[in-house]
C-alpha cells in the first residue's frame, strides 16, 4: 500500500513543495495512525518553508501539524478503536493520506462538526483561547486588538474574546474581511491598509489604548502595537508571519507598566502541557453545541498544497484554509 504525500524538497517559495507516493507510516508503542480526511494549513507551515521557524524540520520533510480523520491502526498499549473519528496536533506529517499521532493527544471531535472544520480545531483555537485567557487573563468588559482579525486565528480570537463580554478591535487588509470578522462579533474594524491603527485605536478608547493585544505578525506591527496598549496592558506575541521579529523598546515597557508575553504552542505543549490543554473542554462544549465555529474560507485537494500556500502568502484567504486528501 502507497499512499499521497507532500514534500518539501528545499527551503524557499511554495514551488518547492511537491507531490509523491510514499509508505504509508506504522504506529509505535503509543501512537495510532491516521487516516486523514483533512489536514490544516497553518502560517508555521509557510514558516518552516521558507526555512524562517525557529527549530523547525530541515528539508525533504512532510509538512502538517494538525489532522482530522479516523484511526486507521493502533499501536502497542494503545485503547482505541480502529475507525474512531479524532482530531489531533501531530509532529510534522500531515499533509499526507495517513499520518502518525501521539494517542495521549488525541481530541474528540465536537458536536457534528465535520472533518474539514474538525482540521481547524486544534491549532488556531488552541492558540486563541490560550493567548486571551491562559496566557492573556483576559476579563469580561476588557478590550482586545486583534491583528489580521478575518483569519485562522484572529477569527478564533474574536469570537472567544466576543464570547468573554471583551470589546473587540480588529485589523484587516480589506474591507470584505472587516465585514467576514464583524460577522464573528468584531466591534470596530480598521483596514490598516488605509488607515494607522494606533491612530484609530486612540479614538476609539478615548486615548487610553486596549487592555491586550494579540500580535502573531511581529516586525512593524509588534512595535506599533506596544503604542496601542494602555498602562498595564498586556501583548501577547504568538507569531512572526511578517518574517521579522519585533523588538519592543524595553523604556516603553518600563516607563508603560506594559507586558510582552511570549507564546508558543508547541514549546508550552512540552512544557506545560495541562496549562494548553485546560482550554479544551471549554472549547469542545462551544464549538460542539454551535455557540462558536471554527470558520472553514477555503480547501484545497491535497495536491494543490503549493496553490493554497502561495493563496495564504497572497493575503487571499480568510478563516481555515483545509487540504483534503
Amino acid at each position: 500500500m502507497t499512499m499521497r504525500t507532500v514534500e518539501v524538497t528545499e527551503f524557499g517559495d511554495a514551488g518547492t513543495m511537491t507531490v509523491s507516493e510514499a509508505e504509508p507510516p506504522h504506529p509505535g508503542a503509543g501512537e495510532v495512525r491516521i487516516e486523514v480526511r483533512a489536514a490544516g494549513i497553518n502560517f508555521a507551515d509557510i514558516m518552516q518553508r521558507r526555512g524562517h521557524y525557529h527549530g523547525g524540520p530541515e528539508p525533504p520533510y512532510v509538512p502538517g501539524m494538525e489532522v482530522a480523520g479516523v484511526i486507521d491502526a493502533v499501536g502497542e498499549g494503545v485503547a482505541r478503536e480502529v475507525g474512531e473519528p479524532v482530531v489531533s496536533l501531530v509532529d510534522g506529517g500531515g499533509y499526507a493520506e495517513y499520518a502518525v499521532a501521539d494517542a495521549r493527544g488525541l481530541l474528540e471531535i465536537p458536536g457534528e462538526m465535520g472533518f474539514e472544520a474538525a482540521a481547524g480545531f486544534p491549532v488556531q483555537w488552541l492558540t486563541a483561547h490560550n493567548c486571551l485567557h491562559e496566557w492573556g487573563d483576559l476579563e469580561a468588559g476588557e478590550t482586545v486588538l486583534v491583528h489580521a482579525a478575518a483569519g485562522g486565528v484572529g477569527s478564533a480570537a474574536v469570537q472567544l474574546a466576543d464570547e468573554a463580554g471583551a470589546e473587540v478591535i480588529g485589523t484587516a487588509s480589506t474591507e470584505e474581511k472587516l465585514a467576514t470578522a464583524s460577522e464573528y462579533g468584531m466591534d470596530h474594524g480598521i483596514r490598516y491598509t488605509e488607515a494607522d491603527f494606533v491612530a484609530r485605536v486612540d479614538e476609539l478608547t478615548d486615548g487610553e489604548g486596549v487592555d491586550i493585544v494579540l500580535d502573531g505578525v511581529g516586525g512593524e506591527t509588534t512595535d506599533r502595537s506596544l503604542d496601542a496598549l494602555r498602562s498595564f496592558g498586556r501583548m501577547v506575541s504568538f507569531g512572526a508571519a511578517s518574517g521579522e521579529p519585533g523588538r519592543p523598546n524595553t523604556a516603553d515597557l518600563l516607563f508603560g507598566n506594559k507586558t510582552v508575553i511570549g507564546y508558543h504552542l508547541g514549546r508550552a505543549l512540552q512544557q506545560q502541557p495541562m496549562r494548553v490543554m485546560g482550554a479544551v473542554p471549554e472549547l469542545t462544549q462551544l464549538l460542539g453545541d454551535g455557540t462558536l465555529a471554527v470558520q472553514v474560507g477555503h480547501t484545497f485537494d491535497l495536491a494543490e498544497a503549493a496553490d493554497a500556500h502561495e493563496f495564504i502568502e497572497n493575503r487571499n484567504s480568510t478563516g481555515k484554509v483545509v487540504l483534503v486528501p
